[in-house]
């Protein structure tokens, strides 16, 4: 062997031998120790260095902030129990007893007093409802009203100082924006979920009522929507409320893809309705109507394919006063466009009974516009009172107006009219006077009045305030 070789092996035999001895220094030896030279992990971590940012660091993209619509949304969106009497179970393993029925949905704190609105399908018959907050204080909620319609009803607690979740506008809503459902699908609280709206004004077919009334014109998203969610928040990324959660696209009674919220638009006018009057009401054009399209456009000569079709107009009504005509096409409401017969139905169902409404109307394919004063069911421009007045041993009891409880503080009360001549008067209650409470029980419409009243005899205390808003009590001697 070469003297050159000699000294490459060598050089290498030498090399190796040093690296040994520095892995075995920087190891700890060949027996090193499993013993860590630290008692926490997460103190550990702490002076680890890492290539990972705190998440709270990270850059949120414009237009994808769900943080803090879920955030200032989440605290106004409740639980609700529903309890439909007792069942008689004979499950073994249950042994012989009545057990409640209930059943589960969620809720949308609309003012900081304590109102809520849900769906009406998820109080339907409910005997006892129980609300349970986001921080999981628990109420009992009494039913203010109910619309069968477009499937809402408003709730009422006895608690100030809620957070609420504050309206927006679904009329500005457009496809492809993103929104978030909260609510509590499969009894899982304060569950928020993402999606985008992909449609507007959709009708599918599942509210069914004896009147033939319904509204659909549902806001359709993909965020996942399930058992539970009914009467849940559809927000925008503000937080602003912009559609109640009602139904689900199924074949298996669970997501499947789609989901379809009432529209805020219509929510705020069903809400007032319900708190001012016990019950919607409920302005109609009068006209039997169906959507436009190529094949009834070819069919009638029409140049439109957009609109609405009238096929018939009802006597005696709106539509029939302003002089709207059947194969009249409908394409505006208060200029709002109309493409097909749930929009039409939504801007219309969105005025009471008296109120006018501008048509934008095709006629022998020529545009006019007209006004229109809606009527009610029963053909009256006239609002329709629903358990809101009574006359009652010898007065007349009416359900305080929004703006009377404003003025005089209240949330709820009764007012006393054309009594002069009755036990009311004897007893020194005078027209004008609002019953608050009867026997220190708080009385806010004329349905729980009437009730308080049936069972009492003797001495009642009547207290409430007076037309010049005085505070006062009366004794009554109720013989009855």
């Amino acid at each position: 062997m070469e003297l050159s070789q000699k000294r490459f092996f060598l050089g290498l035999f030498s090399s190796s031998i040093l690296g040994g001895l520095v892995v075995f220094i920087l190891t700890g030896g060949i027996f090193q120790s499993d013993d860590k030279n630290y008692n926490s992990i997460s103190e550990h971590q702490k002076v680890i260095k890492t290539e990972f940012k705190n998440t709270l660091e990270v850059n949120i993209p414009t237009g994808m902030d769900f943080l803090r619509s879920s955030q200032s949304a989440l605290p106004g969106v409740v639980h609700i129990q529903s309890l439909f009497g007792s069942e008689f179970s004979i499950n073994p393993l249950e042994g012989f007893f009545n057990q409640e029925a209930r059943s589960s949905g969620s809720g949308v704190i609309i003012s900081d007093d304590g109102y809520i609105a849900t769906n009406y399908h998820v109080i339907r018959d409910a005997g006892i409802i129980e609300i349970t907050l986001n921080d999981n204080r628990t109420y009992s909620a009494k039913v203010i009203g109910t619309d069968e319609t477009t499937d809402l009803a408003l709730l009422k607690i006895e608690e100030d100082k809620l957070t609420f979740v504050p309206y927006g506008n679904s009329d500005i809503v457009m496809l492809g924006e993103w929104v978030l459902a909260i609510g509590n699908p499969f009894n899982l609280n304060s569950t928020v979920t993402a999606g985008i709206v992909s449609a507007k004004a959709r009708n599918i077919g599942v509210l069914r009522t004896q009147s033939n009334l319904q509204i659909e014109s549902f806001i359709q998203t993909d965020a996942a929507v399930n058992p539970g969610n009914s009467g849940g928040a559809l927000v925008n990324l503000k937080g602003e409320l912009i559609g109640i959660n009602t139904a689900i696209a199924t074949h298996t009674g669970s997501y499947q893809g789609y989901s379809f919220a009432v529209p805020v638009s219509l929510v705020k006018k069903v809400m007032d309705d319900l708190l001012e009057y016990g019950s919607v009401q409920r302005g109609l054009l009068g006209v039997y109507i169906q959507d436009m399209n190529a094949h009834i456009a070819e069919r009638n000569d029409l140049e439109l394919v957009s609109g609405v079709l009238i096929s018939n107009v009802n006597r005696s009504s709106a539509a029939e006063e302003a002089g709207l005509q059947k194969g009249d096409i409908i394409v505006a409401i208060n200029k709002y466009p109309v493409k097909n017969t749930s929009e039409l139905q939504e801007y219309v169902a969105r005025n009471r009974p008296g109120d006018q409404i501008e048509v934008h109307y095709v006629r022998e394919k020529k545009s006019y516009s007209v006004q229109a004063t809606l009527r009610n069911s029963e053909g009256k421009n006239q609002l329709s009172f629903r358990d809101n007045e009574i006359d009652y041993e010898g007065a007349h009891f009416k359900n305080l107006t929004l703006d009377q409880m404003k003025k005089n503080k209240l949330k709820g009360g009764v007012i006393i009219s054309n009594g002069q001549k009755s036990i009311w008067n004897k007893a020194g209650i005078t027209d004008g006077f609002i019953i608050t409470t009867i026997d220190k029980v708080n009385i806010f419409n004329v349905t729980e009045f009437k009730l308080a009243m049936e069972n009492k005899k003797g001495g009642v205390l009547i207290e409430g305030i007076d037309a010049k808003d005085n505070v006062q009590a009366f004794a009554l001697d109720w013989g009855k």
